[in-house]
C-alpha cells in the first residue's frame, strides 16, 4: 500500500478483552487491513494487557498503548490519534472495543472517501458506516446527523449522504482534518467528544455517511441517549454529556443555545417523571459546563 493510503485504525479499551479481541478478529479479516493498529488501553484490569500484547507477537500491525490512568473514551482517542499522527498515518478509523466491522468496511469507507474527492472536488472531512446493533437494525446511539442539503450528491451507485457529526464506532478521519482542526478534546472523558470533534471538522466541508461500510455494535441494548432514560445507573456519563454539550454549545452558539439546551434537556426530563434529585445533578452539570472550556490540541 502507498504511503498516500496509509491507514491507523484506534481503539480504546477498558476492561472488556473478550470483546476486543473479536474487534481484532474482525480487523485480520478486512479486505483493506489497516497498516496499524493502535490498542488504547485505559488502565484495564482485567487481561487486556496479556492478551493484546500475545497478538502483537503474531501481528506486527498491532501496537499496544497503556495509559497509566483511565482518561475515558475522549481521552483515549486523544491520545491514540495524536500517537498515530506522529507515526504518520493518513486515515485514522477509530472506533469502540465492541464494535465488529464487516470485512470490507474500512475499503468501502476509503473507497468512498477518495471517490467522493475525485467527482466532487470537495474534500469530505470525515467517512462514517451504518451502525448496526447485534439483531441488525439501525443502532440507536451511533445515528450520524445529515446536514440541511444531505442528498446534493446522492445517486443509485453512490448513496453518499452528507452528514455534520457521528459517533466514533467506525469513522474514517483524514490526516488533512486533523492538522487544521486538531485533536478530539481529552478533557471531555466520556459522551459528546465524537460530536463535538465532527462538527469541529466538519467547519471544513461536512462528512459522508457510508450505508454500504457496516459495523455491528455489541451493546446490552439497543438505545439512543435521551435525558428522560436517566437512572441512579447512568447518571454519572449524563452529567458528563450535559456538561460537555453545554461546554461546546456556548463556544458556538452564546447564551442563546445552552438556554434553549437546557430547556429541551429538562422537558425531556419532565416528560419522563425523572425523580428530583436526578434532575438537579443534571442542572448542576449544565451549569458548571457553562464554565467548562477544555483548550483543542493541535499537532504539527
Amino acid at each position: 500500500m502507498s504511503a498516500l493510503t496509509r491507514t491507523a485504525a484506534v481503539i480504546v479499551t477498558f476492561n472488556r478483552s473478550a470483546k476486543l479481541m473479536k474487534v481484532l478478529d474482525a480487523l485480520d479479516r478486512q479486505t483493506l487491513k489497516p497498516d496499524l493498529i493502535l490498542v488504547v488501553d485505559n488502565a484495564s484490569t482485567d487481561n487486556t494487557a496479556e492478551l493484546v500484547e500475545a497478538r502483537a507477537t503474531q501481528d506486527s500491525a498491532i501496537r499496544y498503548m497503556r495509559l497509566p490512568r483511565n482518561v475515558g473514551g475522549a481521552g483515549g482517542f486523544h491520545e491514540g490519534m495524536k500517537a498515530a499522527y506522529a507515526q504518520g498515518a493518513n486515515y485514522f478509523w477509530v472506533s469502540d472495543d465492541d464494535a465488529y466491522p464487516e470485512p470490507d468496511a474500512l475499503e468501502r469507507l476509503l473507497d468512498a472517501i477518495t471517490a467522493f474527492e475525485d467527482a466532487n472536488v470537495w474534500r469530505p472531512s470525515f467517512a462514517c458506516s451504518r451502525v448496526e446493533w447485534t439483531d441488525g437494525t439501525l443502532c440507536e446511539m451511533n445515528t450520524p446527523r445529515p446536514v440541511w442539503d444531505w442528498p446534493r450528491f446522492l445517486t443509485p451507485d453512490r448513496p453518499w449522504a452528507l452528514v455534520d457529526s457521528c459517533s466514533f464506532v467506525s469513522a474514517l478521519i483524514p490526516r488533512w482534518a486533523v492538522r487544521e482542526h486538531g485533536l478530539p478534546i481529552a478533557d471531555y472523558f466520556i459522551w459528546f467528544d465524537d460530536a463535538e470533534y465532527t462538527r469541529r471538522i466538519a467547519r471544513s466541508y461536512p462528512g459522508i455517511y457510508c450505508p454500504e461500510s457496516r459495523v455491528i455494535h455489541d451493546t446490552p441494548d439497543n438505545r439512543g441517549v435521551n435525558f428522560g432514560m436517566i437512572d441512579d445507573k447512568s447518571l454519572w456519563k449524563f452529567k458528563y454529556g450535559a456538561r460537555n454539550e453545554t461546554s461546546w454549545r456556548r463556544r458556538e452558539q452564546g447564551l442563546a443555545g445552552v438556554l434553549a439546551y437546557a430547556y429541551g434537556v429538562r422537558r425531556q426530563m419532565r416528560e419522563a417523571g425523572v425523580p428530583r434529585r436526578l434532575k438537579w445533578s443534571i442542572y448542576g452539570a449544565i451549569f458548571k459546563g457553562y464554565a467548562f472550556r477544555p483548550a483543542i490540541e493541535h499537532v504539527t
